[in-house]
């Protein structure tokens, strides 16, 4: 029997309710050894300058070893200082990238990006073929649901990023009490889950990638092909929304409003699950892409400036209001916010469709305030207060009752 979306969206949500503790904690990725510095071997012929190629071991696939290809860089610096340093999460059709690595090493960090997928990267956004101590190929591992935990996607590409923090940790010029991890798309996938195991990062910026998969992502006609049983044991195992609860360090979550993978609903399901301090950054329209649409957004080095070294917090949305059509945003900051606006929809139905305009709020900056009165219709609504430095920060959306 073929299930509608909204029947077997509903079917499924009430069987993964009933399974979520027992395929959650079947997972337990080993911490002590996935923290220990992993062997590595060189790769010169693919390494530039200021970047390393290189394979580190990876965990057991099948019962044969692995490697992880992966790019390096180190900035330069005086002798016997330390840097902080960022572990960077390809999405898919990625892999590691030198312009991600350069970026930050640019910045003043260390910065490694691997491979989740078994493939070596050429450096570049296209052309990753598998090598022979590749491990599971990716995306998501739906296909593999049957197969052992151990020998699943998510399950590797989790321990892939532990691995490599565990290795530029073990580095002498970085210093392992600063280290963020970030990724794009699955790479914003992984890093929740990364958030909830390996808790030596002090914080984590998701950009797209968020839980609840279950509800009405772009992989649920995936899921209604699965059948019910596959698709709650799927979820139960590898849905961010299991791990989110245990993640102890600040997180940005870096999105647009009609992402076409992870709508708005599931977002704000998954960092209201997040016990930490959450900043978020929601733009109209963002597109979906690595490059710079996903690498390069101001606000996540603006995070790991504040957090691992001594640059200037962004803005924190202290308190939200709504007293009818009459709105507002209460924040704290001590960089200037110089702007505010009102995003808004009158639509409703399916998130990625909405249609969202902005206009201008008032800001009232001496006492840390901005406020809006709502157009006609509005179904949905949220602030971005925007700082000298052109750096957004968004309040959660509001959806208005009928």
């Amino acid at each position: 029997m073929k299930y509608s979306f909204f029947v077997f969206r509903v079917a499924l949500l009430i069987g993964v309710c009933a399974t979520i503790t027992t395929d959650a904690a079947a997972t337990n990725w080993d911490m002590m050894v996935l923290s220990r510095t992993p062997q590595v071997w060189r790769d010169p012929n693919r390494g530039v300058e200021g970047v390393e190629a290189i394979f580190y071991e990876g965990l057991a696939w099948k019962g044969e070893p692995t490697r992880v290809f992966a790019y390096y860089g180190l900035p330069e610096m005086e002798p016997g200082e330390k840097v902080p340093a960022m572990v960077l999460v390809h999405g898919g059709g990625g892999s590691a990238f030198i312009p991600w690595v350069r970026l930050w090493v640019e910045r003043g960090y260390a910065a490694i990006a691997m491979d989740t997928c078994g493939c070596i990267s050429s450096g570049g956004y296209r052309n990753h073929p598998r090598h022979e101590w590749g491990g599971p190929g990716g995306w998501g591992g739906f296909d593999q649901i049957d197969g052992p935990i151990e020998d699943q996607w998510t399950y590797h590409a989790v321990a892939d990023v532990i691995l490599a923090h565990s290795l530029i940790r073990s580095f002498g010029q970085v210093d392992p009490e600063r280290t963020g991890v970030t990724g794009i798309s699955w790479g914003g996938y992984l890093t929740c889950i990364v958030a909830g195991v390996d808790h030596r990062f002090k914080f984590a910026a998701p950009v797209y990638g968020c839980g609840f998969l279950g509800d009405n992502s772009a992989w649920l006609g995936t899921f209604e092909r699965m059948g019910q049983v596959k698709a709650r044991k799927w979820l139960g195992l590898w849905d961010p929304s299991e791990y989110l609860s245990k993640a102890p360090m600040p997180m940005l979550w870096v999105t647009g409003t009609n992402d076409f993978a992870y709508p708005m609903d599931s977002l704000q399901k998954s960092y209201r699950l997040a016990p930490s301090a959450r900043t978020l950054c929601v733009r109209v329209r963002m597109p979906h892409a690595h490059g710079g649409p996903g690498e390069n957004p101001e606000e996540i080095r603006a995070m790991a400036d504040a957090i691992l070294g001594d640059g200037a917090p962004m803005a924190e949305v202290t308190s939200t209001g709504r007293n009818g059509r009459d709105v507002w945003v209460a924040y704290e900051g001590c960089t200037p916010v110089t702007q505010a606006e009102l995003n808004y929809t009158t639509d409703s139905g399916k998130w990625q469709d909405r249609n969202w305009q902005t206009i201008p709020a008032t800001l009232d900056g001496a006492n840390g305030r901005a406020s809006a009165v709502l157009p006609d219709n509005v179904t949905v609504y949220y602030f971005n207060l925007i700082d000298e430095r052109d750096l957004v920060v968004s309040s959660e959306h509001e959806i208005l009752p009928d």
